[in-house]
């Protein structure tokens, strides 16, 4: 039996698409290069090319000034830690100063995310993220990278611990809100209808609780792409998403109406990650045959596409991403 949903919400693993994935950035994406997981961050994008050349002063500013701005410092170390000498950099800043979270955060991360990909021991990894969150306990920074390890490598059980404490430190963080429906759309349906899955409770609840202008609103729709993540890697619906009725239901239909009236009232430019929900919510709405909605998420999305959810099923996510956009703005259905 598996564990109990979070309190704080009220509430074998699939094969599938790693969920969670960003991209392009400063070219179209007709024509761009390399997916770039700073989106529209020209901060990020400065300090971290100052990186790789080996000067960590740009990064060491950004982090500063980012301060408890928890989503943004979040996203920023993420980025950070992904180049791939970051471990190498942050080891150098340790040296340069002992005690310094910004640093300690960034060496934790950059072993998070090389334990993800199988080059790192996942229990080094562990043991950085808890030095950092010791330098500085209200950071949910340091709990974000033990959230995805336990995300990817651990126990059901660990996953939830750990989405609580982060939870406790941000209630609204974003990045951990989205790794929890990830993970929590891997549980089995249970025998329950096709809208009846545990995930979509979730995921409302979590969208409820929040403030009214909270980007948690699009957590509904973002259940909704990681359900179908996992069938599709199933086979329990179609490669196409745009031919599996995934969103046809009465309760699809229903959230896909809230969360695009709620963009509309309450969209925030500022928020970091506001991409991601918005290529959700254009991946949503180009399944359900909405062009003339999901037109208007293309224009605000310009390049910055993001490969989850437009690579679910093992698509190419370039190419799902030009052929929805160019229906949507050529106002056709499919």
């Amino acid at each position: 039996m598996p564990p109990p949903l979070p309190p704080l919400l009220g509430a074998g693993r699939a094969p599938t698409d790693q969920s969670g994935d960003t991209a392009p950035d400063d070219t179209a994406p007709d024509d761009s290069g390399a997916f770039d997981d700073a989106l529209d961050d020209a901060e990020l994008r400065t300090a971290r090319a100052a990186l790789a050349q080996g000067r960590r002063q740009a990064a060491r500013s950004l982090l500063l000034h980012t301060g408890d701005d928890w989503d943004r410092r979040g996203h920023r170390l993420t980025v950070l830690a992904r180049e791939p000498y970051a471990v190498a950099w942050a080891r150098d800043w340790q040296l340069a100063e002992p005690g310094s979270a910004d640093a300690a955060a960034l060496a934790a991360l950059a072993l998070v995310d090389r334990a993800l990909r199988g080059k790192e021991d996942p229990d080094r990894a562990r043991e950085a993220c808890a030095a950092a969150a010791a330098l500085a306990p209200a950071d949910p920074t340091p709990w974000l990278g033990l959230l995805q390890l336990a995300r990817t490598l651990g126990q059901e059980r660990e996953l939830l611990g750990t989405f609580a404490e982060l939870r406790r430190r941000h209630p609204e963080h974003h990045h951990a809100h989205h790794l929890l429906l990830a993970r929590l759309a891997e549980r089995p349906a249970g025998g329950r209808g096709a809208e009846a899955h545990e995930v979509y409770d979730v995921a409302e609840l979590a969208a409820a609780e929040a403030p009214a202008d909270s980007p948690l609103a699009v957590l509904p729709v973002v259940a909704y792409a990681e359900r179908y993540r996992v069938l599709a890697a199933t086979g329990l619906a179609p490669a196409d998403p745009a031919a599996s009725g995934h969103w046809s239901g009465p309760r699809a239909r229903r959230i896909l109406r809230a969360c695009f009236d709620w963009w509309l009232e309450w969209e925030h430019d500022e928020h970091p990650r506001r991409h991601i929900d918005l290529n959700h919510l254009a991946f949503a709405l180009s399944c359900a045959g909405r062009p003339a909605e999901a037109a208007a998420l293309f224009q605000r999305i310009g390049r910055h596409a993001t490969p989850a959810p437009w690579s679910y099923a093992h698509r190419d996510p370039r190419a799902s991403f030009r052929e929805a956009r160019a229906r949507a703005l050529n106002g056709t259905v499919r």
